[in-house]
């Protein structure tokens, strides 16, 4: 027994003018004016949540906020870091120099020496820029 296709789902056939029934109060897209989706009356609670929202934003960008350091406390910083390092650096190139050369103690002592001594110029130097900077001269 053969049965149609159409008579299986009992789909009846529409015409595309069925299709062209509009919204629930009769428009169809062609009868929008504006094209934009008409605006809602504003909800008080989401008015309070966006100003929550803006509210715990400032707060957060407020906390995490990069702190610019003091200037002197850089100055310092850089004093500090030159003080050690300088007479470090040359006790290290004159430890190894020693053991290179079989010279001992002697490179070593040299080039401590020689890191500090550059250490203090380099502070010197610092002190003259920074004080120049609180001048407001120009190099």
């Amino acid at each position: 027994m053969a049965v149609p296709l159409s008579a299986m789902f009992l789909v009846p056939c529409l015409a595309p003018e069925s299709f062209s029934r509009g919204d629930a109060q009769g428009r169809s897209m062609a009868e929008d004016d504006t094209g934009e989706v008409p605006k809602l009356p504003p909800d008080a609670r989401l008015e309070s949540l966006d100003e929550r929202i803006d509210r715990l934003q400032q707060a957060e960008a407020k906390r995490t906020a990069k702190r610019r350091p003091d200037a002197t406390y850089q100055a310092g910083q850089l004093v500090l870091s030159q003080l050690v390092g300088c007479p470090l650096g040359g006790g290290i190139v004159g430890w190894l120099l020693d053991r290179w050369f079989g010279t001992r103690p002697w490179l070593m002592l040299v080039m401590l020496f020689l890191g500090f001594a550059v250490g203090v110029w380099n502070v010197i130097r610092i002190s003259n820029e920074s004080s120049r900077k609180a001048r407001g001269e120009k190099d």
